[in-house]
């Protein structure tokens, strides 16, 4: 068999490592695949000679023996191709001086090559990254690379894990080449960055309350027990504290099993200006104790299609928010407009948002003024808590905010026909006029 021959079996037996290494991510698997594979073609070797030692025309059969090898060639190479082109993951191979001789488009993205081929290419022509030479030069020598961080910057910041393998030839004397596979783990890296930014930003908003529970309770065993007024003062911290730490819990165990999916939205047709009025009643003794007037402004008769105890909860944030960040003897209004959508809208007269902070006033912990909502009892997940209920309705929630003037928060609900996908259930209203809107 002829060293190209050779050369192509070798990446094709590479192939089928690659396959079970985008699953398993293991170059363990690669290389036992691989072996299995090169023991596929003894097998197939061992077969072309004992059909070439069985025949009674040497001649005619070796040329047949012939065909059907650079057959069964030509299909594992088309194979190869096929697969190549098809992967999400970069792959690279070269020989041993270094040149391309395989590649697939995802290779050409990775090199911001968009058209024309890599093949022939030195690698040092492709790319000036150290890493990516170095990988690759120690498995020429024998040596498997993985684990290889590789950092892209044009035309944005991209992350990649690169794995590069030795490829041995037939008889596995000697490396004849090299195969490097690069995984994207841009978005690994993103989360994993915000799996880090939460669990600080927990650490962080447990770690206040908690110093003051545990700072009171030694003034409490140090001997201020017996002072009755101190000692009751002291308590009602410890209680506030406690039941700051508590919210935070139920916020973050309600996060995350929203995300997770495992909420359910049960949506049904409601009157809204009812489920209104219990969420202002329930925040009534919050807004009257700062003079602030909570109004409904929804028409008795509007229906919406919605998840009554999702859009109470919802609202009960909205509502909340808009009461605790709203000057004193403010208002805060609630409407709706029902159509095509249902936009259901609440207004305060506070202070407003910095335009910086609107695009990420929906992340989780994220505030404008971290002192005055920690005074305040937030924990910092509320609004996105609102986000994705909404979503999960098939909606969105903005925010548009001028200062000195309020903000209005904005819940886009689909209609009725939007999430029944077809039921005939039918807003009564069209267009409701809100005062103020």
């Amino acid at each position: 068999m002829s060293r190209h021959h050779s050369f192509l079996l070798s990446l094709c037996a590479a192939l089928v490592g690659i396959l079970i290494l985008v699953f398993s991510f293991s170059v363990t698997a690669l290389v036992g695949a691989g072996l299995g594979f090169l023991a596929g073609y003894f097998l197939l070797k061992g077969r072309l000679a004992d059909q070439r030692r069985g025949s009674s025309h040497p001649t005619q059969n070796a040329n047949a023996s012939a065909d059907s090898r650079s057959t069964e060639i030509f299909a594992l190479g088309k194979l190869f191709e096929a697969t190549l082109d098809e992967m999400r993951e970069g792959l690279l191979v070269v020989d041993n001086d270094m040149r391309v001789v395989a590649s697939n488009p995802a290779a050409h993205r990775l090199f911001n090559l968009v058209t024309g081929r890599l093949e022939s290419q030195r690698l040092t022509e492709l790319t000036r990254n150290p890493a990516i030479y170095s990988a690759f030069h120690d498995a020429l020598k024998g040596h498997e690379r993985s684990g290889v961080e590789i950092e892209t910057h044009d035309p944005t910041r991209r992350v990649f894990d690169l794995r590069v393998v030795p490829l041995g030839n037939s008889d596995g004397t000697n490396t004849v080449g090299a195969i490097g596979v690069f995984f994207d783990i841009t978005q690994l890296e993103k989360l994993e960055r915000v799996r880090q930014e939460f669990l600080s930003n927990v650490s962080h908003e447990l770690r206040t309350p908690l110093t003051a529970i545990l700072a009171f309770v030694e003034t409490l065993e140090a001997g201020a027990l017996d002072d009755r007024e101190n000692s009751e003062r002291f308590l009602g911290i410890i209680r506030k504290n406690a039941a700051r730490m508590q919210n935070l819990i139920d916020d973050i165990l309600e996060l995350s099993a929203i995300e997770a999916g495992n909420v359910g939205v049960k949506s049904e047709e409601i009157e809204l200006s009812p489920l209104i009025n219990d969420v202002i009643m329930s925040l009534a003794a919050k807004a009257s104790s700062r003079g602030i007037t909570v109004s409904n402004r929804v028409a008795p008769d509007t229906l919406v299609f919605v998840d009554p105890r999702r859009l109470e909860q919802m609202l009960t944030n909205l509502v909340d928010n808009a009461i605790k960040f709203n000057r004193d003897g403010g208002t805060v209004t609630i409407g709706c407009k029902v159509g095509t959508r249902t936009r259901i809208l609440v207004k305060d007269t506070g202070e407003g948002i910095p335009a910086q902070h609107l695009e990420r006033l929906f992340e989780r912990f994220y505030r404008v003024d971290r002192a005055r909502s920690r005074d305040m009892g937030g924990t910092g997940l509320g609004l996105a808590i609102v986000k994705h209920l909404a979503r999960a309705h098939g909606g969105e929630v903005r925010v548009s905010s001028e200062l000195g003037q309020g903000s209005t928060f904005e819940i886009d609900l689909p209609s009725a026909n939007g999430i029944a996908g077809g039921l005939e259930l039918a807003v009564k209203r069209e267009t409701i006029s809100t005062p103020g809107y």
